[in-house]
């Protein structure tokens, strides 16, 4: 999923040599409009907004952990808080 703005046909290559299907509205200025799908696209919005949510805390923003798994973590744990507000 990605926003308008990487639409390209180079991107749409790349991801379908991936084996994913690449979820990008057409750009204003494509002259053949590229169909995708509006509710997997909705979704982006969701995963966008929560992490700004965890780039509030500065651990997670500037990535101070050394370890994966640490950071994983943390992950979980600014996920728990922000669900529980």
């Amino acid at each position: 999923m990605a926003d308008e703005a990487y639409d390209s046909n180079a991107l749409r290559e790349t991801i379908a040599d991936m084996g994913a299907e690449a979820v990008i509205p057409s750009n204003r200025s494509r002259r053949i409009i590229i169909p995708h799908d509006e509710r997997i696209y909705k979704h982006r919005n969701r995963i966008e907004r929560c992490f700004n949510r965890m780039k509030h805390f500065q651990r997670f923003a500037t990535r101070y952990d050394r370890r994966t798994i640490h950071f994983e973590g943390f992950i979980y744990l600014v996920a728990a808080m922000i669900w529980l507000r």
